[in-house]
């Protein structure tokens, strides 16, 4: 069976939520929004328009999100040179590459977003392929992103993990479906989420793993 390794990019390989709550802060103060950090940090890991109406609410003046977008973009392009990398990210990609995983990466960023974290890791050898929510018509928490990641690394589900850090990335694995049991079983990969960084750590680390239907992860 071919096996795949699903990997959200932003909190899981490269340490950068942070930096993406403090410029969607400063886009929407410039806005004249005056928004919480942790409320935007509880929507990292979702497209720009979702993120918005998370926080800014469905009955937002819809106008301003192209330029809230853009505004993020601007400031957040400023660290294009120096994203961190989560400790041994790379290395491990370069693992499961040598085990014989299909390593894709499933992520929100975009173009030139998308070539910075790319560069910050720095495993584009191990990497078979990248599903983008360009790729797709929604974006996570639903989960065409990682059935579009599931057809680029041509595995079954069943043979397949996602390793990401958000809720959202939980949900675009284990979002429900109309089938059966078995049905949804097979259409499901096994789900990992990064457990949150003691002080002074920089690097990977494994806290549960779950998948609808029950059975063991593929070796």
């Amino acid at each position: 069976m071919k096996r795949a390794a699903l990997f959200d990019v932003d909190g899981t390989l490269a340490d950068t939520n942070h930096l993406h709550v403090v410029c969607w802060w400063e886009a929407l103060r410039q806005a004249g929004h005056d928004i919480a950090m942790h409320d935007i940090h509880r929507a990292i890991g979702l497209p720009g328009e979702d993120l918005l109406a998370h926080v800014l609410g469905e009955d937002r003046d819809t106008t301003e999100d192209d330029t809230l977008s853009a505004a993020h973009s601007t400031l957040y392009g400023t660290y294009f040179d120096r994203l961190p990398p989560l400790g041994s990210a790379a290395d491990l990609l370069r693992e499961l590459n040598r085990r014989g995983w299909r390593v894709v990466l499933v992520t929100s960023a975009k173009d030139a977003e998308l070539d910075a974290l790319r560069r910050a890791v720095d495993a584009d050898d191990a990497i078979t392929a990248t599903a983008s929510s360009d790729d797709v018509s929604e974006g996570k928490p639903a989960p065409d992103p990682v059935h579009h990641a599931l057809g680029l690394a041509d595995a079954p589900a069943q043979g397949a993990v996602l390793v990401g850090d958000t809720v959202w990335d939980m949900q675009a694995g284990l979002r429900p479906c109309s089938g059966s049991a078995n049905e949804c079983q097979r259409r499901s990969p096994w789900v990992w989420s990064i457990d949150s960084m003691p002080p002074g750590s920089a690097s990977i680390r494994h806290l549960w793993v779950s998948r609808r239907g029950g059975g063991r992860p593929p070796a």
